[in-house]
């Protein structure tokens, strides 16, 4: 592990670590928005059931929970450096193995190592890195800035790979140039040599002293359950939400603006969808990265899964039309990845820095739980009732408890906590 400063109290906002953090995790995301894209292609390729390509999604989704914490591990014990060039590894490699597989065993096998190059290249390594590299006062704008790039990403993610198909590329060929891109991202690891504070008290202490205090504590628990409805909804949306659009909405008037745009089909329209949530979202984490370091990061929760709760709920009720897409996709981009910088500054104000990763990354293993469910369920439900009417209700019922159970947490730092207790 690269050596700690003993602060960064006079470090500036814009740092290169917060660069290059920002460049890893643009492209990261670019590419796993663009998931949803191939739905229809792959399945009208091979035949297939939409849930066969759905659980191949929803198991890169589990992968990328599962190896979360482990990134994190690694990158505390090892450097970071060296976990984010493993997750490039294992991210390229799958996108190029997947682009030959012809079996939805073959696609959900290899989804596996594509979901590990995630955890590599995702927020549990980098905000990590950029969350203990900031002084207390830039923190959480720090991991607002940091998780808006994975929202910039989003932006041209899914276009990109719409404009490559109807260019005349193969998805598999798309696969191959996308996984060109993941590798790119090791010209950015220089910028992330940095140092990063950590108290003595926590330097002194081990990882399974921190995780045993953590997982002991209820308000740990708490996030771990409130995280689990972002990783549904999002990742149904990301997976499900251009297929849904394309067979779904209403018709694009000819003489209307969207088709002079060049807007012309359902199918352009749900990619534009995902690259609108993430251009919404950039506004929407920075803005919550700004908000989490003058208000409770709780209530601050609370009340964006409620918001996403109201949002979801009003779109399915309403009839599906362009508009209602478009307006759809603005607000849940305001608060797409807005829970990300507060849900991680939540863990490092409660139970410190210096194992921020891992114990974030606990916690992210919960987001791809729901992550898992809600892309394989959207594929399962769609099969047997051709419609994502029900699963869509779920979400916003998933939503509401998230918006729940964050009021009780404890948002009071464990070890002053321990120290109120030992005083009395």
């Amino acid at each position: 592990m690269t050596a700690r400063s003993p602060s960064a109290v006079n470090q500036p906002l814009i740092t290169p670590i917060l660069i290059g953090g920002c460049l890893v995790l643009m492209v990261g995301f670019a590419i796993r928005a663009s998931f949803g894209v191939f739905q229809i292609p792959i399945e009208q390729e091979f035949g297939w059931p939409r849930a066969e390509f759905s659980l191949a999604i929803a198991i890169q989704n589990l992968a990328w929970g599962i190896g979360q914490p482990i990134f994190g591990a690694i990158a505390e014990r090892f450097g970071d450096r060296k976990a984010i060039v493993l997750g490039v590894i294992c991210y390229a490699l799958g996108l190029v193995l997947s682009a030959g597989a012809t079996t939805p065993g073959a696609h959900q096998l290899l989804e596996v190592l594509v979901g590990f190059g995630i955890a590599g290249m995702g927020f549990g390594v980098i905000l990590a890195i950029v969350g203990r590299a900031a002084s207390d006062e830039n923190r959480s704008m720090a991991l607002g800035i940091a998780t808006a790039a994975g929202s910039a990403g989003q932006v041209f993610g899914a276009p990109l790979a719409e404009w490559l198909l109807i260019a005349g590329y193969t998805w598999q060929q798309v696969f191959v140039i996308f996984a060109g891109l993941v590798a790119l991202t090791l010209l950015a690891l220089p910028m992330m040599r940095s140092p990063a504070p950590a108290s003595r008290a926590e330097l002194e202490e081990s990882m399974g002293t921190i995780l045993g205090r953590a997982f002991r504590d209820p308000s740990y628990g708490l996030i771990f359950v409130g995280f689990f409805s972002c990783g549904y909804q999002l990742a149904f949306v990301t997976a499900h939400f251009p297929a849904m659009v394309t067979e779904m909405c209403g018709p694009i008037d000819p003489s209307g603006t969207l088709y002079q745009m060049g807007i012309t089909s359902t199918s352009t329209l749900g990619a534009v969808a995902i690259s609108l949530i993430g251009l919404a979202n950039i506004a929407g984490t920075i803005y919550a990265g700004w908000l989490g370091k003058r208000y409770s990061r709780k209530y601050l929760l609370a009340g964006i899964y409620l918001g996403r709760t109201v949002a979801a709920a009003a779109f399915i009720l309403l009839p599906i039309t362009p508009l209602s897409v478009i307006v759809f996709s603005v607000v849940m981009g305001s608060l797409w990845l807005a829970t990300v910088p507060l849900t991680s500054g939540l863990v490092a104000h409660i139970y410190g820095l210096r194992y921020m990763g891992t114990l974030y990354g606990f916690v992210f293993f919960s987001h791809q739980l729901g992550s898992f469910l809600g892309v394989w369920l959207g594929g399962t439900m769609y099969d047997a009732t051709g419609s994502y009417t029900a699963v869509w209700w779920v979400g916003v019922g998933v939503g509401l408890l998230s918006a729940v159970v964050h009021l009780p947490i404890r948002e009071i730092p464990l070890g002053q906590r321990r120290a109120q207790v030992a005083a009395a």
